[in-house]
C-alpha cells in the first residue's frame, strides 16, 4: 500500500492534497505592519496583490495571518486582527473561491470569524489548545499544530520534547473528532528554540515524519539561515532552499515559504529524486 494511501489526504475546498505523492507549498501573506520578513502587507488591496501572486505562482495552500510573532513582538487584540484578516479573506474568495486559505491565528474566535469568510484551515502557532480543537470540530476545519514554548529550555532532550509535544496533542486532537490526516505537525523551527535546537530539530525531521501525521515545516527567511549564511532577511533564499530540500528528502507535506517560485523549483526537483513525482507532459526521450 502507498505512503498516501496510508496516511490519507488534506480534503478542503473540493480539493483533495494526498500526503507522501508530493511536497506542497504554503505561500505567505502577512497582513501585517512589522513582519520578521520585511514583507507585510497592512492594507487589504496589497494583501489581495499578495494573496494572488502566491496563487499565480502555484502554491497549494495560502497562509493568511494578521499579527506579527516575530522575536519581542507586540500582542494584539482579536478586533484589530479580524480587522486586517476578515477583509483579505473575503477579497480573496470575490476574485476566486478555489484557493486553499490557511488562517494564521492562534485565537479560537478570530478562526471562527475567519473560516465564516472563506478560510480553511487553521494554523496556530501556540499548539491546540482546547478552544482550538473545538473551533476545528465545529467548523470541520484541518489544524496546523505548532511546538512552541514561551522560553527556549529544555530539561532533556530538545527533539524528545517536540516529538511528545507534538504527538500528545495530536493524539487530543483526533480524540476530540479531528481526523489524523487533518492533523499537521510542525516543529516549530525558530519558536521556543535556540539555533542550536533548530538545526537540532533539522537533523531529526525523519523522526517526525515517523509520527504518522501529516507535516509542516516553516524555516522560510528565519534567523537561524541568517546567522549560518551571514545574510539580512531578504537574502536568505538559497538558506532556505537548503532546508527545504531538506525537508522534502525527509518526507515532509508541506513547506511554508515567502519565495514561492524559487521554493517551487526546489521542491520539484527534490520530489523528482525521492518521490518519483514527475510533472505533466514528461517525456523520457533525450531530444
Amino acid at each position: 500500500m502507498s505512503e498516501s494511501a496510508t496516511r490519507g489526504a488534506l480534503r478542503v475546498r473540493g480539493r483533495t492534497l494526498a500526503w507522501g505523492r508530493r511536497t506542497y507549498i504554503m505561500g505567505i501573506v502577512n497582513v501585517s505592519p512589522d513582519s520578521f520578513s520585511g514583507d507585510g502587507v497592512p492594507d487589504t488591496a496589497s494583501a489581495l496583490a499578495r494573496a494572488l501572486e502566491q496563487r499565480d505562482a502555484e502554491c497549494d495552500i495560502i497562509d493568511i495571518g494578521g499579527e506579527s510573532t516575530r522575536p519581542g513582538y507586540q500582542p494584539i487584540g482579536a478586533a484589530t486582527e479580524l480587522a486586517r484578516l476578515v477583509p483579505v479573506i473575503e477579497a480573496l474568495r470575490a476574485v476566486d473561491a478555489r484557493p486553499i486559505v490557511s488562517v494564521d491565528t492562534f485565537k479560537a474566535d478570530v478562526y471562527r470569524r475567519a473560516h465564516a469568510a472563506g478560510g480553511d484551515l487553521l494554523n496556530s502557532i501556540w499548539g491546540a489548545s482546547d478552544a482550538l480543537i473545538d473551533v476545528c470540530v465545529e467548523t470541520v476545519s484541518p489544524i496546523v499544530v505548532m511546538h512552541n514554548k514561551a522560553v527556549a529550555i529544555y530539561e532533556g532532550d530538545v527533539i524528545d520534547e517536540v516529538l511528545a509535544t507534538l504527538a500528545a496533542a495530536a493524539e487530543r486532537c483526533v480524540r476530540a473528532g479531528i481526523p489524523a490526516e487533518h492533523v499537521i505537525l510542525d516543529p516549530g523551527i525558530g519558536f521556543g528554540k535556540t539555533p542550536e535546537h533548530n538545526l537540532s530539530v533539522l537533523g531529526a525531521l525523519p523522526r517526525l515524519v515517523a509520527l504518522g501525521f501529516p507535516t509542516l515545516l516553516g524555516t522560510s527567511r528565519k534567523s537561524t539561515i541568517g546567522r549560518l549564511t551571514a545574510r539580512d532577511v531578504d537574502g536568505r533564499a538559497f538558506g532556505t532552499a537548503a532546508t527545504v530540500a531538506l525537508a522534502a528528502a525527509a518526507g515532509i507535506d508541506i513547506v511554508r515559504v515567502h519565495d514561492v517560485i524559487d521554493q517551487r523549483d526546489v521542491v520539484r526537483v527534490t520530489d523528482a529524486i525521492v518521490r518519483g513525482w514527475r510533472p505533466d507532459g514528461w517525456s523520457d526521450n533525450l531530444r
